[in-house]
Order: structure tokens, then sequence, then C-alpha cells
């Protein structure tokens, strides 16, 4: 039998998180008409300004948008390795969403995270609600994505704190 450890993967227990931390998830992911075409059609939102260049040339941006609804999952999605993965229990809610720029085909998305609260449960022992932010930039650090979440976690377990 070895003595090394099993190290697993996983992201951070709520009691780990320190308000103020900011997290930079990389790599960045880069926008593809794939992702656009594909998440549009399965989240079934016809909207042209995904879909149809030639319609999308002639409104203001020139050319297709990327569906702001994937631009937001990634930016979630992005943040799971480094702070929820196997220690969310539930998300609770999204706020304060905005989309101040675009993103196109072709534009990486870097997302990082801020934690703004961590607190103990009141209700759910051995667990806590955190509060964060997530902002994404494109490749030219322009803000095109943010987002208020708020996420039910496990704190540490008692053996480890």
């Amino acid at each position: 039998m070895s003595a090394v450890a099993d190290i697993v993967q996983r992201g951070l227990y709520a009691d780990e998180l320190v308000v103020g931390a900011r997290y930079a998830h990389r790599p960045g992911r880069t926008a593809t008409e794939a992702d656009n075409v594909v998440f549009s059609s399965i989240t079934m939102n016809t909207q042209a300004l995904h879909l149809d260049a030639a319609f999308s040339a002639t409104q203001p941006f020139g050319q297709r948008l990327m569906n702001s609804m994937w631009t937001l999952a990634t930016m979630v999605g992005a943040s799971v390795t480094q702070i929820t993965q196997g220690t969310l229990v539930a998300q609770l809610g999204l706020t304060d969403v905005s989309f101040p720029a675009p993103l196109f085909h072709g534009d990486t998305l870097y997302t990082d995270t801020e934690i703004l609260e961590v607190r103990r449960s009141g209700s759910r022992p051995g667990q806590g609600v955190v509060t964060m932010r997530h902002t994404g930039r494109n490749q030219d650090e322009v803000v095109v994505a943010t987002a208020t979440r708020v996420a039910l976690m496990w704190m540490r377990p008692e053996e480890e704190s």
C-alpha cells in the first residue's frame, strides 16, 4: 500500500472562502459560431441576432451576438473547478445580471469571481451561504457580463476544521 494519499480535486468549502478574495478562472473560453448556434437551438432561442448573419449585419453591432445566456452559463461554469466542485449544495439565485458590452464569435471570455459574503446557514447545519460576483471580460479587458450569485455550500467536515 502506498504512503501517498489520494488527492481529490474539489472546490472550496464555504468556510475556506475569504470575503474580498478574487479568483481568476483560466484558461478563458473562446466563443465559437457552433457554441452560439447549438446553445441557441437547444434552449429554443430563435433570436435572429444569434442565428441570422444577414439580418444581424443590418443591426447596430453589424454581426451576430453571442447568446447572453451562453455568456452567463459559461461564466458560472468557469468558476466550478476553483470554487464549487463537490462543495456546492444548491444555487440559490442570480441577481444584478448585466451585459454592458457584446460578445462575438471569436472573442475569448475570461471570468473572475469575487467573494462578497460568507455566512453559516441558520437553518441547515454544516452548510453556508456564499454570495459572489462573476465578471466576464473579453480579450481586450472589456466587461461583457456581470452577475451576483448566491450559493448554498458545504462547510468543512468536522474532522477537517
